[in-house]
């Protein structure tokens, strides 16, 4: 499979997630252990550059495992990571995005504590900030299921079920990936909540959610927020009224994912 790039801002008609994987329906050689770690507040830079070590290693132990099994020789079970973070003041833009997206110049980003980075996910333009939960899982689907698009919707799924514990009604939008409170036809206030773009080699993936926590919403202000200029973004703490721990929100998060990939995690 060739590297693919999905957008935060189309996506297929909206079906019913699909059951979660039994984990023992697992194929020889499958792994579904995932290793998560939780780097805390860390540069976006930084991040994007341990993804792409992590992501290269994955598909250098394909290629020696595709080597191995014309050898005759047992494959070597690739890992899975999910990497768990906040990062500083930042706005990305996909392959995809349009640059006008983006309102401010060089010097009124660095007034307001910004860094701006194009990179290699589809989609256009988002922030991330602290307060925002942002979760990179750089997963190998042959251990669980070859399917880019089910995958997206087990990300939507475990966030929708996340919020539910908060009292939070969410779902999806036709036509829009990620998660939105007031998401049903004819809605009159649809609300972007949590943020998805993707990017997959391979059947392996990078990039991942973005799930606004207690962001500080007037960054987004500056944009055009992944291109869609008639509807608003919220975070859990607008719709609450109070600030939320994000490591609760890790917490509760993790065992919704879990189940909808048939995963276990190493932490």
């Amino acid at each position: 499979m060739n590297s693919l790039l999905f957008t935060c801002v189309t996506t297929p008609p909206v079906a019913a997630p699909e059951a979660p994987v039994a984990a023992g329906g697992r194929q020889p050689g499958q792994n579904r252990l995932v290793q998560v770690e939780r780097l805390g507040e860390v540069a976006y830079q930084t991040v994007w550059d341990y993804q792409e070590e992590l992501l290269a290693a994955t598909l250098a132990l394909k290629t020696r495992n595709r080597a191995a099994a014309e050898a005759g020789e047992l494959p070597v079970s690739t890992p899975n990571h999910l990497l768990l973070c906040q990062h500083p003041p930042v706005y990305t833009l996909g392959k995809s995005g349009k640059p006008e997206h983006l309102l401010l110049d060089e010097s009124a980003l660095a007034a307001h504590g910004a860094t701006f980075h194009r990179i290699n996910r589809g989609g256009d333009i988002t922030f991330h900030g602290p307060g925002q939960l942002v979760g990179y899982p750089i997963l190998d689907l042959d251990n669980f299921f070859t399917d880019i698009h089910r995958y997206l919707r087990v990300l939507e799924e475990a966030v929708i079920r996340t919020l539910a514990e908060y009292g939070l009604a969410a779902g999806r939008i036709a036509g829009l990936t990620g998660v939105w409170l007031d998401f049903e036809v004819g809605a009159p206030n649809p609300r972007k909540i949590c943020a998805m773009g993707v990017k997959c080699s391979r059947w392996v993936t990078m990039h991942g959610f973005a799930l606004n926590v207690n962001t500080d919403l007037t960054y987004f202000g500056y944009i055009v927020p992944c291109g869609i200029t008639d509807k608003a973004v919220t975070s859990m703490q607008r719709e609450l009224g109070r600030e939320i721990p994000v490591t609760e929100v890790e917490n509760r998060l993790l065992p919704h994912l879990a189940t909808l990939l048939g995963a276990e995690y190493a932490v």
